[in-house]
């Protein structure tokens, strides 16, 4: 479970966060929407254990965050990968970071590959690789542990409209084979209700939460195709530009 209570968060006299409480259940999956500077991506980096300076409580199966005790993975929009690495190397690097044997690793690898349909490409660098490659690297990149929270920060946003919802439906197929808790960050009214279980719904800066807004649609097969997807957009659609003032 992740607990979240009265976080806030200042950098120096500029307050990014204020009051947010959040919990995440086991399997759970939300998306975060959010204006601009709202203090979206630094939520994201508290729960990484990239930022440390904050006040509140942040609990990950009732422990602190900690990259050393769990295993956290972050897809970022830039898909994290390194361009002196190969397509190989980048889905191991985790696994080297946290020194383990690699070749213990040998099966899964090669499913992961198989799965995000990267067979092949191992060689390549990241400069080889179209935007869709690149993300499904970084997907298996971050699949390769078996992780216990997983942290989206537009992550494809970068795709085209076509590759993306592609890239998005592989996504969940893998996510869903283990079911990490998992926060991801979108500026997509229809990727938040396509991929969240629940959409949270953040303020101006600073950010705090407005809505919780649960989504009946979540886990339906062919879900955009539905009139209660639609009216679901509508409504957060509605609701942003009634607590934004635009959208």
């Amino acid at each position: 479970m992740l607990t979240i209570e009265n976080l806030n968060l200042s950098y120096g006299n500029f307050q990014a966060l204020i009051n947010v409480n959040l919990t995440l259940h086991s399997g759970d999956i939300y998306a975060i929407i959010g204006p601009s500077g709202c203090g979206k991506s630094s939520l994201l980096n508290i729960l990484a254990g990239n930022v440390n300076n904050y006040s509140g409580t942040v609990l990950l199966d009732r422990q602190k965050i900690s990259y050393r005790k769990k295993n956290i993975g972050l897809i970022a929009q830039d898909y994290g990968l390194l361009p002196w690495k190969t397509v190989h190397g980048n889905i191991i690097l985790p696994l080297k970071i946290k020194k383990l044997n690699i070749s213990d690793f040998k099966d899964k690898i090669g499913y992961i590959k198989e799965r995000l349909q990267l067979t092949g490409l191992e060689n390549r660098y990241p400069n080889q690789l179209s935007g869709g490659q690149k993300q499904r690297v970084a997907i298996a990149k971050t699949f390769i542990m078996e992780l216990d929270l997983l942290l989206m920060d537009e992550s494809f946003s970068a795709l085209d409209a076509i590759t993306r919802e592609q890239t998005q439906e592989l996504f969940l197929d893998v996510r869903n084979e283990k079911k990490p808790i998992t926060l991801f960050v979108t500026h997509s009214i229809d990727e938040a209700v396509f991929l969240g279980k629940k959409i949270v719904i953040l303020s101006g800066v600073p950010g705090s939460i407005t809505a919780i807004i649960d989504n009946p649609t979540y886990g339906k097969s062919d879900s955009r195709k539905t009139t209660e997807f639609l009216d679901i957009c509508t409504g957060i659609r509605d609701l942003i530009k009634k607590e934004w003032g635009t959208y």
